[in-house]
């Protein structure tokens, strides 16, 4: 491996490598050192693997706080939903996986389709920052998106009524659903989130390299592999290739 492209990407010495812990399907849990587990570390590991160094896991409680910290040197990759808003600061591969984005209506709802929720006089409850989120606010134009802090908060809301749906990734809705007897989840999907890895737009070098990385672990099957160790088969999918 060429060292200034390792020196760019790793310059600490270590590959400091962003997670997103609030996304269950790509962190579904941690070493007994309390590293994270899962697609996403496996990822960081195997791309540090190919640069011949360590990796260290830098965990975020949410994806917008990774996107925040891009300039500042705190990490040398992310992987993180793609989403134009974080383009501006961090240069993007294509996806190597995919989540469905759908809604949830409460029960007795009338909407059965999801065309049906963006209308005149609809409200939908989402949580702020999500990438599921900032697609719904560059998308939503008829109907009112309140945004919330958190999942938590979003959910508390639409059980109080006056929501006529809540955004969420399909899997995490299945649980959600079983909780609110006579709610359904809206069959197709509004977007499926990217799930790319990132880079500091400095770094134009090591994101040729990640771009190149992401396209061959799908093509070879590394990417299916690790959905299949972490029991997310069904619910997480390889993406195309790009």
């Amino acid at each position: 491996m060429p060292q200034p492209l390792v020196a760019e990407l790793a310059p600490t010495g270590v590959l400091r490598a962003a997670i997103n812990m609030g996304n269950f399907l790509l962190v579904t849990g941690k070493t007994p050192s309390g590293d994270p587990t899962g697609v996403s570390p496996d990822m960081a590991l195997a791309i540090a693997a190919r640069l011949g160094v360590p990796v260290k896991f830098i965990p975020y409680a949410r994806p917008g706080e990774i996107a925040d910290d891009a300039e500042k040197g705190l990490w040398d990759i992310a992987n993180i939903g793609a989403e134009p808003q974080r383009a501006a600061v961090i240069s993007f591969t294509a996806a190597y996986a995919e989540i469905e984005a759908t809604y949830l209506v409460p029960a007795g709802s009338p909407i059965r389709a999801i065309a049906e929720v963006d209308q005149p006089g609809k409200r939908c409850a989402v949580t702020a920052r999500s990438a599921y989120g900032l697609w719904l606010e560059n998308n939503y134009k008829r109907g009112e998106l309140v945004q919330f802090d958190n999942a938590g908060d979003a959910l508390k809301a639409f059980d109080g009524g006056g929501f006529d749906a809540y955004a969420g990734l399909r899997p995490g809705l299945i649980d959600v659903q079983k909780a609110r007897p006579g709610s359904r989840i809206l069959d197709g999907q509004f977007t499926a989130v990217q799930q790319a890895v990132g880079t500091p737009k400095k770094n134009a070098a090591g994101f040729e390299f990640l771009r190149k990385f992401v396209e061959e672990a799908k093509q070879a099957g590394m990417v299916a592999s690790f959905i299949e160790r972490h029991g997310t088969v069904g619910r997480l999918s390889v993406a195309p290739p790009a």
